[in-house]
């Protein structure tokens, strides 16, 4: 949202607006400790949190810079000036320059049907398919981010992650928070297998359910802070966090109210984490400045979005490229897209091996081979099932990965997966190259528990699901050759 003023003080429509700003002004010397960016040792410090998962973006509508037919616009005030055409709104009625939020309320005291500018409004993001923004992008690239908050109702944020870890796929997990649906994060922070966007006050639908007025603004806030619709798990890592808020438009009590909501404690007590706040507003608002400098003493400003996450991108890149120059291992592991891409590697696994199998998937990777397991498995299922099916019968190769646990385990999914090659195979002619067995542990061909079929065929020990250079190679070969 586009806050004007307090926005607490204007989430009722009919309300006016309070200027809760005081005409006392700061003295020059807190003003100039208060503008400053980050020194040297501030960027060292962030750097390191970041490598050590311990940093959450949230992220705002400043970094939402589209390109329209009318030239580069923040996404929220091309979506206003759309939305009050779509609804007949007066704009000659309407503050200057107005808001989404002025739009809504003109078009609510006009007795129009609320869930209408919900849907008008799905439909604009719909039609107009914006590419996510340069900046945006850069932020998704720094790979060591694995959980997002965004504050805002568009699919950018996870668009630009897909277009930079899954290659356009669809594998970023997507979770909105609804009063009315509280969802919240899959999982433990440290077991989250995907990178994640959470959108704290929903995502766009045809329903009601996410901000687009001051007063939807109110009553997210107001779900949040109750003890039963907080989504735990999010709140948790919120807290114990070093939190970087960018592009945010959350001014004067609004952003004092979300610091203390994510923190859960006085801000003024002793903790070990901190916060950034990088916008274009922030430092131009004397009375907040001026309590963060007296209260909250771990936040600091930078003043600028989109400038703030060039030089954090620059900084991180930089600090990365020695260490991956020096050293020969593998890419980190990267989750598979939900949906398979065409031409990859089909990787069949027991659950428990889930760790040589991101090995697998890196190493192969890092030699230029798509490769596509399932993570989520569900382990039955009539969908669940075709869909397995449907990659199968559609992989370039076949890898089966056996070891100590497949020797225990009897029955499980992945022997289904093996049936299902061992069916492509009977259509193919004989001498045909689809399965290439490997094991990862001491486990030998002769006593797998395998199809008779597999034991007729080279099995490659990758231990530990490390990848030596020549199988990568080979796999390589035998895709050139086959297209």
């Amino acid at each position: 949202m586009n806050q004007k003023g307090d926005a607490i003080a204007s989430s009722v429509c009919s309300s006016p607006r309070i200027d809760l700003k005081s005409n006392e002004t700061m003295n020059t010397s807190l003003a100039m400790r208060l503008h400053s960016t980050l020194d040297e040792d501030a960027w060292e410090d962030l750097l390191s949190f970041i490598e050590d998962r311990r940093v959450i973006p949230i992220v705002g509508p400043e970094l939402l810079q589209v390109t329209t037919d009318k030239g580069p616009r923040l996404l929220l005030d091309w979506v206003a000036e759309k939305l009050a055409a779509r609804l007949n709104v007066n704009i000659a009625e309407l503050p200057q320059p107005y808001t989404l939020n002025d739009v809504v309320c003109w078009f609510l005291a006009a007795r129009g049907r609320r869930e209408e500018a919900y849907v008008r409004l799905r439909g604009i993001i719909k039609d107009a398919n914006f590419e996510p923004p340069a900046t945006l992008r850069r932020l998704a690239a720094i790979s060591d981010f694995d959980l997002f908050v965004s504050t805002t109702f568009d699919p950018l944020l996870e668009n630009a992650i897909n277009l930079e870890r899954f290659g356009g796929a669809a594998g970023t997990e997507v979770v909105s928070y609804s009063p009315n649906r509280v969802a919240d994060l899959p999982a433990e922070r440290d077991q989250l297998q995907r990178p994640v966007v959470y959108h704290l006050f929903g995502k766009v639908s045809a329903s009601p359910t996410y901000v687009i007025s001051d007063e939807d603004l109110l009553e997210f806030i107001c779900a949040l802070q109750s003890e039963h619709l907080a989504p735990e798990k999010l709140f948790h890592e919120l807290e114990h966090s070093h939190l970087l808020f960018i592009g945010s438009n959350f001014t004067n009590w609004l952003a004092r109210l979300f610091l203390r909501m994510a923190k859960r404690q006085r801000l003024s007590d002793p903790r070990d984490v901190g916060e950034i706040l990088a916008d274009d507003h922030t430092s131009q608002d004397d009375r907040l400045m001026a309590f963060l400098q007296q209260v909250s003493v771990r936040t600091r400003i930078y003043m600028g979005a989109e400038r703030f996450v060039e030089e954090l991108h620059s900084r991180w890149q930089a600090r990365r490229k020695p260490a991956l120059t020096a050293s020969a291992a593998p890419a980190r592991f990267l989750p598979p897209a939900r949906e398979m891409p065409d031409n990859a590697v089909f990787i069949s696994y027991a659950r428990d091996d889930l760790p040589a199998v991101q090995q697998i998937k890196a190493g192969l990777e890092a030699a230029g081979i798509t490769t596509w397991f399932d993570m989520d498995r569900l382990e039955g299922g009539d969908d669940y099932d075709r869909k397995i099916q449907r990659n199968i019968a559609r992989c370039s190769y076949f890898i089966p990965v056996v070891s100590a646990t497949t020797q225990r385990r009897l029955e499980g999914y992945f022997r289904r997966e093996w049936s299902y090659a061992l069916d492509r195979v009977r259509n193919m002619a004989d001498g045909a190259l689809f399965i290439l067995p490997v094991t990862i542990d001491a486990t030998s061909a002769a006593e797998a528990l395998v199809p008779d079929k597999f034991k007729a065929l080279h099995f490659t020990q990758l231990p530990g699901g490390q990848v030596p250079g020549e199988f990568s190679q080979r796999l390589n070969d035998f895709m050139k050759a086959r297209s």
